[in-house]
């Protein structure tokens, strides 16, 4: 087991070594402002998310992945101003009649902030971000934002992790140094987020600084940081009055020429739960998965997901992925029990 480990973590290494992908996120469709600054105060409350993602459980080593975000928007209005307004008696607050009456918002900006932590083995990225978004209408239904976000990562290799076993201890990419070593880097991305009452599309790219984080002075080992691109679209229909369904997809392409394509699709009662299923195929890992969630009441959501990977190298060591997002609705005003903009 000690030697499958090794080896998972050095394929996992060596892809680093090539180019800095960003991670990934089975449930990216619960918090697109992950991966897309442009989402930043979407909606008309503080959206808080908490993820935990568990990648390949049971292999020692395996990826470990853990973020926090926060945004909300700045100066935003909505046109709800009645109690009757918010939820009709005997009626899906969310039906028919919700989105044919669904107006674009005022012109508004938003702000928010990001921390991400990815582990791998003796290899462990952390990064943290600030964001800015400015949201457009362009008609009555439709709005277009534009947002950006900057910061700083760290990569760090904890040497005295690694196990050489018979083989020579002075690896040319880290020398002979003992302990920890650490290299940091800013960090940028942009992106743009269009959106109506029953669609979204997005694009954004992150990793915009180029560059490379060595740790040694000599040879030409590192880390490169190369864009990541991300395309998503996604368009919400009714299945009946109260159950409706979301399919979408993202394209995430890194270079010099990885890509992997997730698909998704998500099914929704009332503004109770949801049930859904995505895959994803990459050429690094592929995998399938079921996800579910409830919002309770209109201040906290929870969602899960299960990942079973089918990349024909890997699947026989990877075992399985659990995946959790917690999210929290601040400054709720409005009792909006779960986004209408984003998923």
């Amino acid at each position: 087991m000690k030697k499958i480990a090794f080896v998972l973590t050095g394929l996992l290494f060596t892809t680093l070594v090539f180019s800095q992908a960003k991670p990934f996120y089975t449930q990216y469709i619960l918090n697109n402002y992950i991966l897309n600054p442009g989402v930043t105060g979407i909606e008309n409350y503080t959206d808080v998310k908490l993820s935990y993602r568990n990648q390949w459980a049971g292999i020692n080593g395996a990826p470990v992945t853990t973020y926090f975000s926060i945004h909300g928007p700045l100066g935003k209005t909505d046109y709800r101003t009645t109690a009757t307004s918010f939820e009709v008696p005997g009626e899906n607050p969310r039906g028919k009649q919700y989105w044919d009456n669904y107006t674009a918002p005022d012109a508004h900006h938003g702000i928010g902030f990001s921390a991400i932590n990815d582990k791998t083995g003796y290899i462990n990225r952390w990064s943290v971000y600030a964001s800015y978004a400015y949201h457009l209408p362009l008609g009555t239904k439709t709005t277009l934002s534009a947002g950006f976000n900057a910061g700083i990562t760290s990569v760090n290799l904890d040497r005295s992790k690694i196990d050489f076993a018979d083989l020579d201890p002075n690896d040319p990419a880290i020398g002979y140094s003992s302990g920890e070593l650490k290299k940091l880097k800013p960090e940028a991305g942009a992106g743009l987020w269009l959106y109506g009452a029953n669609y979204f599309a997005g694009i954004s790219v992150q990793n915009i600084i180029p560059g490379k984080a060595k740790f040694v002075s000599n040879g030409d080992y590192g880390t490169y940081f190369t864009p990541n691109y991300f395309l998503t679209a996604g368009y919400r229909f009714a299945l009946t009055d109260e159950v409706s369904a979301l399919p979408s997809v993202m394209v995430q392409v890194w270079e010099p020429q990885l890509y992997g394509i997730h698909t998704n699709v998500k099914i929704q009662y009332l503004d109770k739960f949801w049930v859904g299923g995505s895959y994803r195929f990459s050429d690094l890992v592929s995998g399938y998965s079921a996800m579910a969630g409830i919002n309770v009441s209109n201040t906290f959501n929870i969602g899960y997901a299960y990942e079973n990977a089918t990349s024909s190298r890997l699947r026989t060591y990877t075992k399985n992925t659990h995946e959790i997002v917690l999210g929290f609705l601040l400054g709720n005003k409005y009792a909006d029990t779960c986004p209408r903009n984003v998923w």
